[in-house]
């Protein structure tokens, strides 16, 4: 199992290098609210992507259990420390591309998101540790528990909050204006 310093420190290397480009990019380092709660759960909030954890955080985890199977079906003769590694390197590349203006721009115009001006450093950071979690929870329980975990969350979140990893990929990717004003129903109707 994962238990190399080396491969630790390198995340944490990676998560920081994470950190400091978005502060370069001008996201702050906290939510502006001047606090940083472990759970906010408030989608339509200017608070949301701003704390440790958010409705979003399934999302990631479950990117992390996904990735954990696409590795090692296109990786699995390297070491479980490597894969660790490229999913960590996945997520921190996906943290920095979602949170430049194009982005932003397109979350906010086609998905839910329309209060969305992106992630803190926290939230962002945050992020990505929880994509690395779901890949330990992957490398550590059998398929059929890692497959029920994104299925129950995905469910989840869809049916309290209308969105989740399926729905935002889904709306990202190829918007269905039918999705977004049933999305948009649960928060105004």
């Amino acid at each position: 199992m994962v238990d190399n310093r080396r491969t630790a420190g390198l995340l944490v290397e990676m998560f920081a290098l994470q950190g400091l480009a978005l502060a370069a990019m001008g996201h702050p380092w906290i939510c502006t609210c001047g606090r940083v709660k472990l759970w906010h759960g408030e989608v339509f909030s200017s608070e949301n992507s701003q704390h440790l954890s958010d409705w979003y955080s399934f999302g990631h985890v479950n990117h992390g259990l996904l990735f954990y199977g696409l590795f090692w079906l296109l990786a699995r003769g390297r070491s479980l420390d490597w894969r660790l590694l490229a999913v960590g390197l996945t997520g921190v590349i996906w943290e920095v591309v979602e949170n430049t203006d194009l982005v932003i721009n397109r979350f906010r115009a086609v998905t839910i998101s329309l209060e969305y001006y992106g992630d803190s450093v926290v939230n962002s950071v945050a992020d990505s540790g929880f994509m690395v979690a779901g890949f330990l929870i992957a490398a550590r329980r059998p398929v059929w528990a890692s497959i029920a975990l994104v299925l129950g969350t995905e469910a989840l979140t869809t049916s309290l909050v209308r969105d989740g990893l399926a729905l935002d990929t889904l709306m990202l990717l190829w918007p269905v204006e039918a999705v977004k004003d049933w999305q948009m129903a649960g928060w105004t109707g």
